[in-house]
């Protein structure tokens, strides 16, 4: 069909029916689509009666619906045994039995795997379900599609491992004699083969010897070489079955007798068996039997059978070190020589080793060769171990050199998860592959740095310990090149679309302050990952960043670097115009909260995390709540009292102010968990704080009794010169009256030093309307503060604009007195419920005249007797006494 080309269209006639003919051709080709809708008679047939039970369902669907509804019946059937196994086994079971004799490959693939299901989850005991379900699996073993005949296998050799011997030997192993015979097709054979691996494991050793060995026999020399390979393979599992003896005198023969084998595919099946089961041959038959095989293989893996070469590429390491103690010096260098040789297979033409080879190598023999270069870096450390570390630099830094430069990516690759494993062999030699580190972390596949990246901290403690532990002294004298490489992975890294190695590298560089002195992380790397949080649009690798600078953060001694860093984290993030900026402050801050200690976030992150509160954005807000209790552990009672104190006000603030729903919901639900949680308090601060409160109270006791001393004296003069005035004016007897009802108010303030016992339990009385009321004309009263007795102290409360400070009546007062009968002597009640000493604070009375004093106590006096009012005068002296404002 002719291309048609719109851009440059001729409509001649000739031309013209060019075009017709390829739009015939096009819708020749086109496939009618078919509609989604169904036909009424469609729907009729796939309606079912919803009246009908699962089990019910499931019976008349799988005799009488469609194959789409049987299918979906039987993979259904693990919920139908879980919740009904009794009746599932009686009706629904021989409904899928007779089904799929004649099912599709679908619905057999299904009950294979819903057959492994139900003996996964043991809805049934093993003795029902080898009744009920392994007649159904063994029929259906040898169906005619392969891939249904292999998931059927799947789940017999899972049957088997949980199935008892008796039932093993009589329900599989008997009929497997016939199922084995050469007169069975090939399927049947095959299946025969790998049974036999998994029945040797599964019953006694002479009952193998004597029922299972003679059929592995005849199926290794099976016309068949596909079932000669697939026996060969099982030659394991019979041998771990039958024990060492055994395998050497039934199993070993068969297998030298494979491993000459005209088939590649069974040598090669021979080969690796032999290597997996070098641990139960002796040094005679290693020296004698494998020994020289192995020899021909790898002889004849260059020179005529190259089949085998990527195998023995894989096996190398396992073999040599499996066969080292029965080496000579000589097979030592030799089979040294051949890994070499393995390890540059492919480069010789690059590198102008055999300039003489006439033919091109194929892509396939390319493919081939990068996979045996593999291959020799996975088996690199068990080489190094083959050699001796000590040898290392002499015999295989070359190779290593080669491997870690290698042109193609899946070798270096290999190298890169390998290179922990050489580091921790080389141990005090690590220095030797110093530059291939710097190499791998240059590398230009991500790939590479993203498999070296995985092991990345342990392998820079070994290099600058130099592989042992002797402290941080040689920080980066011995890897001079690692900061800019280390530098150019990230920003290689951050520059791709694969954020998830960008991620990893950045979680990986948390250890560089125990390998990199702090002056060179502050230059290098702190500032890299700030702005990395700042410019970064994935998320992970943001919060990456924040907790390796956080780690950064930790490990800088230096006040002026921490307190720079600090100042840029709040104003940049905590305090920046975009709100994905102030999330991140967030996350940070949990990091902190994380990886300081508690006085550490207090002091300088604790206040700006709560400025968040007035956030525009919601977002912010609801993240901010859902960090509330941890920022709530951080305090310490009382060294952060006040803070304690800002986080309430900030709570308050958002149930109050709140508009969001969402937000207002979380705010409830954290005002929930912090009503629930308990500060820590600092015992050592409050034992301190306590003795200061005790010295500051014995200072003013003694202040008191100065004051009252003074004010004696000073009233018996004051009485004599009020004697002396009485004569005076009108006027002057009205002044007169004046000052000897100061004198006669001071007087009896002086007669009592602590309060009547009678107001011991004032906190008791219950709060009634009927309470006396003054108003007061004081400065330093408010308008609204309405005093009122409760458990500890009096509270404010608000009553509009009435000003009348409650007092309790004196009905009041003979409550107080009963109470009072039942309490007397209770010293610590009297010292902790001095109401009237909270009384006189709250409205502060230090700054109420002289003048205003002795309107306020002679009211008080008129209005609750003689006592309430030396009780008041006693607060009143001691509030002065103490704060020196009177």
């Amino acid at each position: 069909m002719r291309p048609v080309i719109f851009s440059k269209m001729d409509f001649s006639h000739s031309s013209l029916f060019g075009y017709i003919e390829d739009l015939q051709e096009l819708t020749i080709i086109e496939r009618p689509v078919r509609r989604s809708l169904k036909t009424p008679e469609e729907i009729e047939r796939l309606t079912v009666d919803e009246e009908l039970s699962d089990i019910e369902r499931a019976v008349y669907l799988l005799s009488s619906g469609q194959d789409i509804q049987g299918t979906s019946v039987v993979a259904n059937l693990p919920v139908l045994m879980r919740q009904n196994p009794a009746e599932t086994l009686r009706r629904v079971l021989p409904k899928i039995r007779e089904v799929l004799h004649v099912a599709g490959v679908e619905m057999q693939l299904t009950a294979a795997v819903s057959f492994l299901t139900v003996l996964q989850e043991e809805s049934v005991s093993i003795h029902t379900y080898s009744h009920s379900f392994l007649h159904i699996i063994l029929q259906n073993l040898e169906h005619r599609d392969a891939g249904v005949s292999n998931a059927w296998l799947e789940t017999l050799l899972a049957v088997i491992e949980a199935l008892p011997k008796e039932t093993v030997r009589h329900e599989i192993l008997n009929p497997l004699v016939s199922k084995a015979q050469l007169s069975q097709t090939l399927q049947s054979r095959l299946v025969s083969c790998k049974i036999m691996g998994k029945v040797a494991n599964k019953i006694e050793a002479h009952i193998v010897k004597r029922e299972v060995l003679p059929l592995v026999k005849a199926l290794c020399q099976d016309v068949e070489y596909e079932v000669r390979t697939c026996m060969c393979r099982q030659l394991e599992h019979v041998a771990r079955g039958i024990g060492t003896e055994l395998t050497k005198t039934m199993v070993l023969p068969e297998l030298v007798e494979l491993a000459r084998d005209e088939g590649s595919s069974v040598r090669l099946a021979a080969f690796e068996t032999l290597v997996n089961l070098l641990d139960m041959f002796d040094a005679d038959d290693r020296s004698q039997t494998v020994l020289p095989l192995v020899k021909s293989f790898c002889e004849k893996s260059f020179k005529t059978d190259e089949s085998i070469l990527v195998s023995l590429s894989f096996h190398l390491g396992k073999l040599c070190n499996g066969l080292y103690g029965i080496f000579t010096p000589e097979q030592h260098l030799r089979f040294l020589e051949f890994y070499k040789k393995l390890s540059t297979l492919g480069l010789q033409q690059e590198n102008g080793h055999n300039d003489n080879q006439l033919h091109l190598q194929t892509l396939e023999q390319e493919k081939k060769y990068i996979s045996v270069r593999k291959n020799c870096a996975y088996n690199f450390p068990a080489m190094i171990v083959f050699v001796d570390p000590k040898n290392f630099h002499l015999e295989l830094y070359s190779i290593f050199f080669c491997l870690c430069h290698d042109p193609e990516v899946p070798v270096r690759y290999t190298m890169a998860i390998s290179f922990f494993e050489v580091a921790k062999l080389l141990n005090s030699d690590v220095y030797t592959i110093h530059k291939e580190l710097v190499t791998l972390l240059q590398d230009e596949s991500l790939e590479v740095l993203d498999a070296l990246v995985g092991h990345l901290p342990e392998i820079l403690e070994l290099m600058t310990n130099g592989g042992e532990n002797n402290g941080s002294e040689s920080k980066l004298l011995s890897i001079p090149d690692l900061i800019p490489a280390l530098t150019t992975a990230e920003q290689r890294a951050a520059t791709s679309l694969k954020w998830r190695t960008h991620e990893k590298l950045l979680q990986k560089y948390a250890c560089l302050p125990h390998i990199i002195p702090s002056d060179q992380i502050y230059y290098r790397f702190l500032h890299r990952m700030l702005t990395i949080i700042l410019t970064n649009n994935v998320l992970p690798v943001q919060k990456a960043a924040a907790r390796t600078l956080c780690v950064y953060l930790r490990y800088n001694r230096k006040q002026e670097q921490r307190h720079e860093v600090i100042q840029k984290l709040i104003e940049q993030l905590g305090q920046g115009k975009s709100y994905w900026n102030r999330l991140r402050f967030l996350d940070t801050c949990e990091f902190i909260m994380e990886l300081f200690s508690k006085s550490f976030f207090c002091k300088y992150f604790f206040l700006p995390v709560l400025e968040l509160t007035h956030d525009p954005v919601a977002n912010v807000r609801m993240k901010l709540c859902c960090l509330l209790p941890k920022v709530k552990s951080t305090l310490k009672i009382p060294t952060d009292k006040h803070l304690l104190q800002q986080l309430e006000l900030c709570i308050r603030k958002l149930l109050c102010q709140e508009k969001d729903k969402d937000v207002l919901t979380i705010v409830k639900r954290t005002v929930l968990e912090l009503d629930r949680m308990e500060i820590s308090v600092d015992a050592e601060q409050l034992e301190k704080e306590k003795q200061k409160n005790e010295g500051r109270s014995t200072n003013i006791n003694d202040k008191i009794f100065e004051k009252k001393r003074r004010d004696s004296k000073t009233s018996s003069v004051l009485s004599k010169s009020v004697n002396l005035s009485i004569s005076g004016s009108s006027s002057g007897t009205l002044a007169g009256k004046e000052e000897k009802k100061s004198k006669l108010v001071r007087s009896q303030s002086f007669s009592t030093q602590v309060l009547h016992p009678k107001y011991s339990n004032i906190d008791k009385c219950p709060n009634k309307s009927s309470a006396t009321g003054y108003t007061s004309s004081v400065p330093g009263i408010g308008k609204s503060c309405m005093l009122s007795f409760s458990d500890d102290s009096f509270r404010t409360h608000s009553v509009g604009n009435s000003g009348n400070a409650a007092f309790p009546s004196s009905s009041s007062r003979n409550l107080f007195n009963s109470a009072d009968q039942k309490n007397n002597g209770n010293k610590e009640s009297q010292s902790r419920k001095m109401s009237i000493w909270y009384l006189i604070e709250r409205v502060e009375w230090e700054k109420v005249k002289k003048k205003q004093k002795i309107k306020f106590l002679a009211h008080l006096t008129e209005k609750s007797g003689n006592q309430r009012l030396e009780e008041a005068t006693f607060w009143w002296n001691k509030v002065g006494a103490a704060d020196g404002t009177l």
